[in-house]
């Protein structure tokens, strides 16, 4: 259940939200910290603004969610990429919004997880975005499915990713503790026809970071039925196949992507598996 705040109330968030993260920061004021996130709070008539913590824009974000809150109409938290977007289609000197000075450092923030990772830590995150779509750069991932929170069920993975209009992020650790997985451009479905777009991808931290991009040698990006999940194919086995209680699992060179085996051994074992879907201002 939401928090309500009266209209008077509404006018003190600036200074709790300054005297709940401290590190955070006014326009005009402070200096530039270790790293900076990609969103900030604004407040859409004052023209203020508030750098989010990567910790604390979870929190803010369900906070401002609430539609009954008058907060809500008053604050925003928005990504360096939309503030720009909107200052590009301003055509009066006048109506263009000064932009703080820390916003260009944000441009290296790590991307913002809405909910914990049992597999993702920053040095993976670091890695993966600089390859994601810039369709999906500056936006939260949200966790859409975890062994750890749901069990393990490939039925459930459709169930969750089933009202989804949105990319995801599937990523695996196998029991000799590899990570390694993929970015599909859709979300996971049955269908009887392989589905996706060039924008999908393998990757692998077998230790190093590997990305297999499309070939375009075939369109088979990804299928999925009761029993399977495929990614990739066309060869003599899919690039990622996994079975229909996520427990056993395979990756074989394909031509899709003309990747390596993802895992250490052709056939593997999962540990635990996560799902992200990347939210943007389409999809909320």
């Amino acid at each position: 259940m939401g928090v309500a705040y009266s209209v008077g109330e509404v006018d003190h968030l600036y200074t709790f939200f300054v005297q709940w993260s401290p590190e955070i920061y006014t326009k005009g004021k402070g200096k530039k910290k270790h790293r900076q996130p990609r969103f900030f709070i604004r407040e859409k008539h004052q023209n203020r603004y508030l750098v989010v913590k990567k910790k604390t824009v979870a929190v803010i974000n369900k906070l401002l969610s609430n539609p009954v809150n008058p907060a809500a109409k008053t604050w925003e938290i928005i990504a360096l990429k939309e503030s720009k977007r909107r200052q590009s289609l301003c055509s009066s000197l006048d109506s263009v919004e000064e932009e703080p000075e820390y916003l260009e450092e944000a441009e290296d923030a790590l991307p913002v997880l809405c909910d914990h990772s049992q597999l993702l830590g920053d040095q993976h995150l670091e890695k993966l975005a600089a390859h994601m779509p810039a369709r999906t750069q500056g936006y939260p991932w949200q966790l859409v499915y975890s062994t750890a929170i749901h069990g393990s069920s490939l039925k459930t993975i459709y169930r969750n990713t089933a009202s989804l209009d949105s990319p995801v992020l599937l990523v695996i650790k196998d029991m000799h503790n590899k990570v390694f997985g993929a970015f599909s451009s859709d979300p996971f479905k049955i269908s009887k026809y392989c589905y996706g777009t060039g924008e999908t991808f393998l990757f692998s931290f077998n230790p190093d970071f590997q990305i297999y991009r499309w070939s375009g040698e075939n369109s088979y990006f990804v299928s999925g039925n009761l029993e399977s999940l495929q990614i990739g194919g066309g060869g003599g086995g899919f690039a990622l196949w996994l079975d229909t209680d996520l427990y056993h699992g395979s990756s074989f060179s394909c031509p899709t992507f003309r990747n390596a085996s993802l895992s250490t051994h052709e056939d593997f074992i999962i540990q635990d598996l996560e799902v992200w879907t990347v939210q943007n201002g389409d999809n909320r």
